[in-house]
């Protein structure tokens, strides 16, 4: 993912056009590794995003509102403390790299004015954010590096705020072409690595995008690296998202790229915080959930491996007893030549009338019991192997339905959207018996965490479940009998409800919830995925079943392809 020089300069380019005169209205960390600043200016509000995550490193204007932490952490007192009230003056990127500064003017303690600076670093595990005053001392940063984490340049409080370290290649902005063509040829045989080697902020896709463009020939590299730095000098560098021919966004860069060929299709956004929102939105929500939720991934992992374990036991059982039979024909066997046999037989050689081939068999005894004990040895053996084969059974149900439970608790996970949904599935682990070692689950009061919402072409209402506990509250209470019930056939996923209030939706409306009801299930990576759906009438929740989990008999199949009909709705 290139959040390169490119990227970078575009971005600066459009915050700059809009933030600068902006008033800082209010700060935010909703993350350890973010900072998000509203802005108010003449032409409206706007929330600035910078984000130093290992995984999702960027600087962009966002419309993504999420959770904050109910008690703001040292950093974020000293953004508010600092920056609270002040005007941004200048926005710049530092040459072609990935270091943004963001210029502030605002008053001191006393009242004078006073400037700050804002460095945001976007550069993968190094990323960083960080604040200055008018002489570039460190006021904080929000990931401090010490001697123990780099030996080469430190980031505290404190301390003066040095650039990262330079990594010998050419600012692309300020290149001439005698100096271009006199790079080209001290490489001797260039590649498709060439623009990444020499210049600053170029990234593998674009590097291999301007080869694939120009060929190794140098005045047609020149043409095409020109206009590439030209079209970022003038501000006219595009947000295209690359995707893959399910639509799913694979990239984003600053360049119709077309090396891939039919691969992959380029789309074009109106802004670049569209884009880079588009991009990061399904990954930062999984990481930000793994974070919020890294102690119940903990705990489904250990139960999944537990019940594998466990059913793979119980089948080699249940295998083991399938010689049962034999026992029972030792036992009628000796019971049958009983006059021939006697007390101190090691074994037995009788004929199998059983067969029709009348094969001879050799029977091990126990030279210590007489011929009948021998027998009903062998009797009560296979009476045990036949009562353990039922109860053996029965075990694997009960296993495989937990370890269903488990895969359906693991799916709510990937619809969650925040702390709330995160609560909520801690408190059904709870309850459901799988985290009593969870501190202070049963704590939790009034979670306030809703269903998924939509509304069909014909305006219907569609609820989604997002975790097992919804799931229920949807299906047998919200849901009237005459209401639709959707979900995926085989497989985890949400309980969706179609509220028809009594009448007859029309074919249109059946097959968007049940793309709906295919999206959010673990199959929402596949085509032609199977969704049942019945009226709620006809749903069963067992006694004493887990949450989440219903049986019914009565209902109608139908092949669709997984589509996000809440993103669709809110979009439209």
């Amino acid at each position: 993912m290139p959040f390169d020089g490119g990227m970078t300069c575009a971005v600066v380019n459009e915050i700059s056009q809009k933030a600068i005169g902006a008033k800082v209205e209010k700060i935010y960390v909703p993350t350890k590794d973010e900072l998000v600043i509203l802005l108010h200016s003449q032409s409206g509000n706007m929330r600035l995003s910078l984000c130093a995550s290992a995984h999702t490193p960027r600087i962009n204007f966002t419309k993504i509102t999420k959770e904050n932490p109910k008690e703001p952490g040292n950093f974020c007192m000293h953004m508010r403390k600092h920056l609270t009230g002040a005007k941004i003056t200048g926005v710049e990127q530092i040459e072609f790299d990935r270091t943004v500064k963001i210029s502030f003017m605002t008053t001191d303690e006393l009242g004078f004015p006073a400037e700050k600076h804002l460095y945001a670093e976007i550069m993968g595990k190094c990323s960083n954010i960080i604040l200055t005053d008018n002489n570039d001392r460190i006021i904080n940063v929000i990931k401090a590096v010490d001697f123990t984490t780099s030996s080469k340049r430190q980031l505290l409080p404190g301390m003066t705020y040095s650039l990262p370290p330079a990594q010998n290649k050419k600012n692309p902005l300020i290149e001439t072409k005698e100096g271009f063509l006199c790079e080209v040829s001290s490489k001797g045989d260039v590649s498709d690595n060439f623009f990444m080697a020499s210049y600053q902020g170029i990234s593998p896709i674009v590097s291999r995008e301007l080869f694939s463009l120009s060929g190794s020939n140098p005045e047609k590299m020149w043409f095409f690296f020109s206009s590439y730095m030209e079209k970022a000098k003038s501000g006219t560098l595009e947000p295209i998202m690359l995707t893959d021919k399910k639509e799913k966004p694979c990239d984003f860069t600053v360049l119709n790229i077309s090396h891939y060929g039919s691969e992959y299709s380029c789309v074009r956004y109106e802004s670049f915080g569209e884009l880079i929102d588009a991009f990061y939105e399904g990954k930062e929500k999984n990481e930000r959930i793994k974070q919020l939720a890294s102690d119940v991934f903990k705990l489904l992992s250990s139960a999944e491996s537990r019940l594998k374990r466990k059913i793979a036991t119980l089948k080699q059982e249940l295998s083991d007893c399938r010689e049962m039979d034999k026992y029972k024909l030792y036992g009628d066997l000796i019971t049958g030549s009983i006059y021939a046999l006697e007390r101190g037989m090691k074994e037995a050689v009788l004929v199998n009338y059983y067969d029709e081939n009348c094969p001879e068999i050799k029977i091990p005894l126990d030279n210590k019991l007489s011929p009948s004990s021998n027998a009903q040895k062998y009797y009560k053996k296979y009476g045990k192997l036949k009562t353990a084969t039922v109860e053996l059974a029965r075990q694997i149900t009960i296993a495989e339905r937990e370890l269903d439970y488990i895969y359906s608790v693991f799916d709510s996970l990937t619809k969650a959207e925040g702390e709330a949904d995160i609560t909520q599935i801690r408190h059904e682990l709870y309850l459901s018996g799988y985290a009593s070692r969870m501190k202070n689950v049963a704590q939790q009061k009034n979670i306030k965490s809703s269903p998924l919402r939509f509304i069909t072409t014909n305006g219907y209402e569609v609820l989604i479940g997002k975790n097992n506990t919804q799931n229920d509250q949807l299906t047998t209470k919200t849901a009237n009998g005459y209401d639709w019930f959707f979900h995926v056939k085989d497989a985890p996923g949400s309980h969706v409800i179609l509220f028809s209030h009594g009448e007859e939706p029309d074919a249109v409306d059946f097959t968007e919830a049940a793309e709906a009801a295919a999206y959010y299930s673990a199959k929402r990576e596949g085509e032609n995925v199977e969704v049942d759906y019945t009226q709620v009438k006809n749903i069963k929740k067992p006694s004493g079943s887990k949450p989440g989990f219903v049986t019914y008999k009565s209902n109608y199949s139908a092949i669709v392809t997984p589509r996000d009909r809440v993103k669709i709705n809110a979009k439209a």
